[in-house]
């Protein structure tokens, strides 16, 4: 996907298409691809940036946000090097602050999002900016941003989510046809480019028509719920997956979180429609955030788990809070184990996460075999 998606950018940047760096899934790739434009996720997942990062931010920070900036010391990600436009969303205190460094050198944008779960003013407020992204696209890059385009775009996203949607949902199944990790591989840094959809279909019908995996047998049922799993961070689920487990639903944004609505393509404000399905991602950001427990319960119901392993990134303040409404939440009204995994990228707590994650499987078969712990 890494080298695929880079091929894809770089012959687009030769072609004159504007390069977008994006971080976040509240922002709508929609109008970006409406302008002509490719947005690429940025998001870094590499330990090994993480040091040069250090020298400018602080030790106690998210390692997502490290990892990404620490890229751009190095120049070492080439998508940002070739990006004409950088949206910064404000979707948390570290990253808005890491995007004034970038903005020193990166053309950028700062998309505000309001954090009022349920509340008509921070609407409004949301769809002005979404309304002013859309002028800004235009005016920097010299296009017109029509409304045909736009449904051209939200066509073309409703597509990609439904592909991933549909096998994600493969994962109800007994006896999966794939691993978490395997699926995670299948999301791409670049949406709607016509080989990676025209794939993702035919993986769909090869899965589909596939019967049980043997590799699923005697596997604990895992959600995974939390931050998102940046590429290369895979350590927790590569560890889950590695003693038993079977990450059958990822509700992160990584996951299933942003793909569960589509947008309508016909609708009379096609602004208006994008602001309310990206409004409704339940993030962490967001106060207060029942929307991730309504997701949470229905995908529990969907994907049958038998435990919920929550990962939070070391100093992602709002995920750790959250965790403990979380855990009442799984506990209590789902009724299964929770395991609360607080990490970063370093793979030197990969045997301690190991015996709490072996123990969480422990107490998950006991309580399906009924036995008391």
């Amino acid at each position: 996907m890494v080298d695929n998606c880079l091929a894809y950018a770089t012959r687009a940047k030769a072609q004159g298409r504007p390069i977008v760096g994006i971080m976040c899934e509240y922002t709508p790739r929609e109008i970006i691809m409406a302008a002509g434009g490719v947005p690429v996720c940025l998001c870094g997942g590499d330990v090994g940036t993480i040091a040069a990062a250090e020298e400018h931010l602080p030790s106690n920070l998210c390692p997502l946000i490290k990892s990404t900036y620490g890229h751009h010391v190095l120049g070492s990600n080439p998508f940002l090097a070739m990006a004409d436009l950088l949206v910064a969303e404000t979707t948390c205190d570290g990253k808005k602050k890491m995007f004034e460094l970038l903005g020193e050198q990166v053309p950028s944008w700062v998309l505000e999002l309001p954090q009022k779960e349920r509340d008509e003013d921070a609407f409004q407020h949301w769809l002005a900016e979404l309304r002013k992204l859309r002028k800004e696209l235009e005016r920097r890059f010299g296009v017109v941003i029509t409304d045909e385009r736009i449904r051209e775009a939200i066509r073309e996203m409703n597509r990609e989510r439904k592909l991933r949607r549909d096998i994600a949902f493969l994962m109800t199944s007994d006896a999966p046809p794939l691993t978490g990790r395997e699926l995670l591989e299948m999301r791409t840094m670049i949406s709607s480019i016509p080989e990676d959809l025209a794939r993702l279909e035919e993986t769909y019908r090869r899965l589909a028509a596939m019967g049980p995996d043997a590799r699923s047998r005697g596997k604990v049922r895992v959600m995974l719920t939390g931050v998102p799993v940046a590429r290369g961070a895979e350590k927790v689920m590569e560890v889950v997956e590695s003693h038993g487990g079977l990450i059958v639903c990822q509700e992160n944004c990584t996951g299933l979180k942003p793909i569960m609505e589509d947008v309508d393509p016909d609708a009379p404000d096609v602004i208006l429609a994008l602001a309310d399905k990206y409004y409704r991602l339940p993030c962490s950001v967001m106060t207060r955030n029942n929307r991730r427990m309504e997701l949470l319960r229905q995908l529990a119901q969907q994907f049958r788990p038998q435990c919920v392993v929550d990962l939070v990134w070391q100093a992602c303040i709002t995920y750790d809070v959250e965790s403990v409404r979380v855990k009442r939440f799984v506990e209590g009204e789902l009724g299964i184990p929770y395991l609360r995994v607080e990490t970063d990228y370093s793979p030197s707590d990969v045997a301690r996460i190991a015996t709490r994650v072996e123990a969480l499987f422990e107490t998950a078969q006991n309580a399906a075999a009924g036995l008391r712990p």
